[in-house]
């Protein structure tokens, strides 16, 4: 098993069908960036019914992307924890399936929403942040000219750079969103 691999949920059909429910997405992204946390306490974060939380969290657990944390709660008061920290997926595996077209999609076209929340929140928090964080908070956007091979082996380099990152967290660490992302678009020159 590779480094990413232990860390990192291999998005496959079950996968992609429990997450392309956006509140899903949410859930399991609280769990893995705040830590475990029970349905109702779930429910009031993203304001819905702890009945309807306890529901979808059923759904992350029958797909393997969570677990019941055996060393919290009660029988009564079930806490819940990630598996993984991340996902990891390929289009290839879901586009020319037509029962997972559909599901790949809503789960892509909510990632994007929640990358572009997660940037819109730090932007609108930004002076809260210390002097030590304001000039280390990077975002690139970058038109590259690569061949599909090129563009496959900077995703693996980016991931592994990423991957020599990854460890326990320690005091003094804060949380860090790292999003990654390449993929080609169309040229549209302006033509005389």
């Amino acid at each position: 098993m590779g480094e990413n691999e232990r860390y990192l949920a291999r998005v496959d059909g079950r996968i992609l069908r429990a997450l392309s429910h956006p509140l899903r997405v949410k859930i399991l992204e609280l769990l893995r960036e705040d830590g475990p946390a029970t349905a109702s306490g779930l429910a009031k974060r993203v304001g819905e019914s702890s009945g309807t939380t306890s529901w979808h969290l059923r759904q992350l657990a029958e797909s393997g992307l969570i677990v019941e944390d055996a060393d919290r709660g009660s029988r009564r008061d079930r806490w819940w924890k990630a598996v993984h920290e991340g996902d990891q997926m390929r289009a290839r595996d879901f586009i020319d399936d037509p029962d997972l077209a559909g599901p790949f999609n809503a789960y892509a076209h909510t990632m994007i929403e929640r990358r572009y929340a997660a940037e819109a929140q730090f932007v609108a928090e930004v002076r809260d942040w210390a002097d030590e964080w304001i000039d280390k908070v990077s975002f690139h956007d970058s038109p590259l000219a690569l061949t599909p091979d090129e563009a496959a082996a900077l995703s693996d380099e980016i991931l592994e750079v990423i991957g020599r990152y990854r460890r326990p967290e320690r005091d003094g660490d804060t949380q860090v969103r790292v999003h990654w992302a390449a993929f080609p678009r169309k040229s549209r020159p302006e033509t005389p």
